[in-house]
């Protein structure tokens, strides 16, 4: 049985199949020259992704203005481009993706702490009775020119209670803790019914200004070693203890 799945979009199109979670996803088609035209008028702003790719690597946030006067442009990395016409930006983007299967993702305009972007990893894993669990969370603070969000691409890991402590009363905290739980078992048993092979995932979350869970993707192979910065020593321990479990 297949333990880690690569592809973005094979992940995507098992989560679509379970009503809630489809309303937490944001529209993700493949790209290709028309596909990225339609989906830059339909939302401004979007994402464009590496069907099969980590660490964030080669994504670009992509833009339309029409009240500019190089109204196209993209960020990768942490330079940024800007076009007077799709065609001629449409063109720098191949020579980035060299033919590359790349998949187009509406753009979630991600929360901000200090002016950083950030977003969240919610680790969900098999336990001990083999019961699928919600084992912790973290959020991952952008590089301040960067726009992912990728320890490895010069993010900074922080506790979410920290980056939504302005946002959200006590209530308000409970409350996201219960949907974060929620989503990533929901999440697991859904890709668990197509793939039964995997034990454990990652699934970065992207929350909007209503503080509404927004799925961006889902790792088959996430790296435990990130909630080790957490002061809640527990949450780690824990997450180590399943996964040599899930390694016999």
């Amino acid at each position: 049985m297949k333990r880690f799945v690569v592809s973005k979009w094979k992940k995507t199109n098992e989560l679509m199949k379970n009503d809630e979670l489809r309303a937490h996803i944001p529209k993700t088609v493949r790209m290709t020259k028309d596909s990225l035209l339609s989906m830059l008028h339909e939302y401004r702003m979007v994402y464009i992704k590496p069907d099969i790719g980590t660490f964030g690597n080669g994504v670009m946030r992509v833009e339309w203005d029409s009240a500019l006067s190089n109204p196209y442009q993209y960020q990768l990395g942490e330079k940024a481009r800007s076009f007077v016409n799709y065609d001629s930006m449409y063109e720098d983007i191949e020579r980035k993706t060299r033919k590359t299967k790349y998949l187009v993702q509406k753009g979630i305009h991600l929360l901000k702490y200090q002016k950083r972007r950030f977003d969240i990893r919610i680790m969900v894993q098999k336990n001990l009775q083999k019961e699928w669990e919600t084992t912790g969370w973290i959020g991952r603070v952008a590089h301040p020119r960067k726009i992912v969000t990728n320890y490895h691409s010069g993010g900074k890991l922080m506790p979410i209670e920290e980056l939504l402590k302005d946002r959200t009363k006590e209530t308000g905290k409970k409350h996201y803790h219960k949907q974060f739980k929620q989503l990533g078992t929901n999440v697991a048993k859904q890709l668990h019914k197509r793939y039964p092979g995997i034990k454990e995932i990652g699934i970065d979350v992207a929350l909007d200004e209503a503080i509404v869970p927004w799925i961006l993707e889902v790792n088959t192979k996430p790296d435990p070693y990130i909630f080790r910065s957490l002061a809640n020593k527990a949450i780690f321990g824990k997450i180590m203890r399943y996964k040599r479990a899930n390694q016999k």
